[in-house]
């Protein structure tokens, strides 16, 4: 059973609002960032992070949508996504140091995203100090073909019948071979966008209720059975290295 903690860390606008989870081991664990979707600080991404803790992380849930209305926050992240830099990526990396600073944390960090979350992982994978990024369902960043050198070891996830993100698993993995990745990216045949998350549509803002029920989107069982064995041992696979292990 997962243990939980609420917290804060100094970000760029003010205490940035933490969910930990962890399991009761006493020993040091490695770290997960999860990203949370466009839903925000929902009880699927806390769900996650549980799941995350009773598999042996130690799962921080930021809450990068806390510091305006959740429209203003979607607006800013998406200009940061743009132009990979600003407010979010100094959050991310406020919650990156603070999580060295911890001693339950190994000093490994790994990142998982989900949707806004996938595509904000896919970018923090060339720099310095994660160890391993999980993405799934993340739109890729522009200048694909050439992002992805030196990046940390990526597993990325997509569903086949997501028609927002048509050809993005092909495009992904051919960059990240080019780029000599180490990587995995698989496409769910039967899956849309939002596979993983099995949320409670009470949390949904009604514009994206409706958007949901005209696309194939939302919780999809068998594919999301087979992924999370995947999703754990790809993390543990890249972060349970001794710290003064080289990358």
């Amino acid at each position: 059973m997962a243990v939980h903690e609420s917290s804060s860390v100094a970000g760029p606008r003010g205490p940035l609002p933490l969910e930990i989870f962890r399991n009761e081991s006493t020993e040091p664990l490695p770290a997960v960032i999860v990203i949370h979707d466009i839903f925000g600080m929902t009880t699927d991404v806390r769900s996650q992070a549980a799941w995350l803790a009773d598999n042996g992380f130690l799962a921080v849930v930021p809450d990068f949508f806390a510091w305006s209305s959740r429209i203003v926050c979607i607006q800013s992240a998406m200009r940061d996504l743009q132009r990979n830099s600003g407010r979010l990526f100094d959050a991310v990396e406020a919650v990156r140091s603070m999580l060295n600073t911890r001693r339950d944390c190994t000093g490994r960090i790994g990142v998982i995203g989900f949707c806004f979350g996938g595509s904000f992982a896919l970018l923090l994978a060339p720099r310095e100090g994660y160890h391993a990024v999980n993405a799934n369902y993340g739109m890729l960043p522009k200048h694909y073909e050439s992002f992805f050198t030196g990046s940390c070891p990526i597993l990325a996830l997509y569903g086949r019948k997501d028609r927002s993100l048509r050809g993005a698993a092909a495009k992904l993995d051919g960059s990240l071979a080019r780029a000599d990745v180490p990587h995995t990216v698989i496409e769910y045949p039967e899956a849309g966008h939002g596979f993983l998350n099995d949320h409670d549509r009470s949390e949904h803002p009604l514009i994206f209720a409706v958007i949901g029920s005209l696309l194939p989107a939302g919780f999809h069982e068998p594919s999301a059975v087979d992924a999370r064995p995947k999703i754990v041992k790809f993390l543990h696979d890249c972060l349970d290295a001794s710290p003064d292990q080289s990358d």
